[in-house]
């Protein structure tokens, strides 16, 4: 074997050993990327943007796949962690899903009723009631007979919200001529009688109005209870 033969082989030798070690550092970087990022599993990307307190429908979100170990506890894995549940915030799109973002939908409990009633915005505390929160309902009524005061009553006291609808312009006619107002379809989850009272009011009353009641040391609705004495008010009371 000549010089140039010999210098061949070593150049060649070179160059295996060089591909050696450059795979071996392709292999490195990978072995490090997966140590880095590890198994992967499915998480849920929403597609469009959810309004608060409205259920989620499949085709407002869509599966991908993401690190394990990227994932916050409260990721949504699986879809059936979202059923019959509902936003309790607006939700924007490409957000992923998250357990906290959710509640469970107020369901009906035994001997309940469930009754919707249009609700004037500016007398329901204008975008804070929610579901599940609780609220006294109150009517003011014209006197019966000439002469006879205008009374404002409690009609139903820590009525349990079910669902808050979409606020809609609607017209109002009134003593003081036809003026464009904006109203909200309010479900609540109330007793026989207390329906029968809420029908009565909607079908009678001048106007109703929702009182936020604060929530109780368990974190559901539950105010002190009103005196029969305060449930009916008229204006010589503070004479």
């Amino acid at each position: 074997m000549n010089s140039r033969q010999r210098r061949g082989v070593i150049l060649l030798l070179l160059s295996v050993l060089c591909a050696l070690g450059a795979f071996a550092g392709v292999l490195a970087v990978i072995s490090d990327v997966n140590s880095k990022v590890g198994p992967e599993t499915a998480a849920y990307r929403l597609t469009g943007d959810v309004e608060p307190y409205k259920p989620l429908k499949p085709n407002q979100f869509e599966k991908i796949s993401m690190p394990k170990r990227w994932l916050s506890s409260t990721a949504v894995t699986d879809p059936r962690q979202i059923e019959g549940k509902i936003a309790v915030t607006p939700l924007k799109a490409g957000s992923l899903l998250q357990t906290d973002m959710l509640v469970e939908r107020p369901q009906l409990r035994p001997g309940e009723q469930e009754i919707a009633i249009m609700i004037d915005a500016a007398t329901g505390v204008a975008g804070k009631i929610t579901p599940n929160a609780g609220v006294n309902i109150y009517a003011t009524f014209a006197g019966e007979k000439k002469g006879d005061p205008d009374q404002s009553r409690l009609i139903v006291s820590d009525a349990r919200v079910l669902e808050v609808g979409k606020l809609t312009r609607a017209s109002d006619s009134s003593d003081r001529g036809d003026r464009a107002t904006s109203t909200v379809p309010i479900t609540f989850a109330l007793s026989v009688l207390d329906t029968q009272r809420v029908a009565y009011a909607e079908s009678f009353a001048e106007r109703i109005h929702l009182a936020l009641v604060a929530p109780s040391e368990a974190g559901s609705p539950g105010g002190p209870p009103v005196d029969k004495g305060d449930r009916t008010y008229t204006l010589d009371k503070d004479k």
